[in-house]
């Protein structure tokens, strides 16, 4: 058990950091959930988190036993991001656990990709990320110590076709995260990185992630959005030895718990991935 410490989740309204803040609460942990609750990005084409979204996923952590304080915050925007962290520290007292999961997602090739999905991806997921970081470090370092975990991604680890802006911010994110770990290890501060496979949530479950997952496999997308998906679906199961399409948050959470806890205080520097067995095809 966490005996009451703090963990701050960004992205928490839904997916991986819905499943991960009711995780964290069932362990004892005292939640702050912190996300954007708007559109992030009008280059996106699926549904962004809401204020409902939100509000939902602090009902299912109060239910799991935890305490819990929602916070709105777009994180390319330090001083907002420095003011969430504020109202976390003045509603528990310290933070010392930081979740940075937040991040977007779409996809384009190269050559005909708006500047603004690419700069959106990396002012997100990239700059918005390490503005965390810069501002949680200190709130840990008070505390004598703590844990970040950083959401990266398998497209982190290999190239992606139509998804070079989603890579190239992911891959960032792994040098992020080792750098890091050599500057706060000398504080107490372990720094690692999940690695998601496809997750069953609204970041993939929509027309381009379905189209883009089929012409990886060398095939053309109908544009009938029910037989994509099922093209999609298929495809997942062929490559993953788990055979399944989509992982799902649930089985992604109980690693980031671990990586918080005391048994993890000797890892640092590393990734640690639930692909459904994706990672079999990276090459380390």
């Amino acid at each position: 058990m966490s005996d009451g410490r703090v963990v701050m989740i960004t992205g928490a309204a839904r997916g991986i950091g819905r499943a991960t803040a009711i995780a964290f609460a069932e362990a004892g942990y005292r939640v702050a959930g912190a996300d954007i609750a708007a559109l992030a990005s009008a280059a996106m084409d699926y549904q962004p988190a809401t204020a409902e979204d939100l509000a939902r996923t602090g009902e299912l952590v109060e239910e799991a036993g935890g305490e819990w304080l929602p916070v709105v915050f777009d994180q390319r925007d330090i001083a907002a991001v420095r003011n969430g962290f504020a109202q976390a520290v003045d509603r528990f007292g310290g933070i010392d656990v930081v979740f940075a999961n937040a991040g977007i997602q779409g996809f384009a090739p190269l050559l005909e990709m708006s500047d603004d999905l690419w700069h959106d991806q990396i002012d997100i997921n990239l700059t918005g990320t390490a503005n965390v970081l810069r501002v949680a470090a200190p709130l840990l370092i008070e505390r004598g110590g703590g844990r970040i975990i950083i959401t990266s991604s398998t497209q982190g680890q290999h190239g992606t076709l139509d998804g070079s802006g989603y890579s190239a911010s992911k891959w960032g994110l792994i040098g992020l995260m080792k750098s890091a770990a050599l500057e706060l290890g000398r504080y107490g501060i372990t720094v690692n990185a999940l690695i998601p496979g496809l997750i069953d949530t609204p970041l993939t479950r929509h027309e381009d992630r379905y189209a883009q997952i089929i012409r990886t496999a060398g095939n053309q997308p109908t544009g009938e959005l029910a037989e994509d998906e099922r093209a999609a679906a298929e495809g997942m199961k062929k490559k993953l030895p788990l055979g399944v399409p989509w992982v799902e948050p649930e089985d992604v959470a109980p690693l980031v718990v671990f990586l918080a806890s005391d048994g993890a205080r000797m890892v640092t520097g590393t990734s640690f991935a639930a692909t459904g067995g994706d990672s079999a095809n990276i090459t380390a």
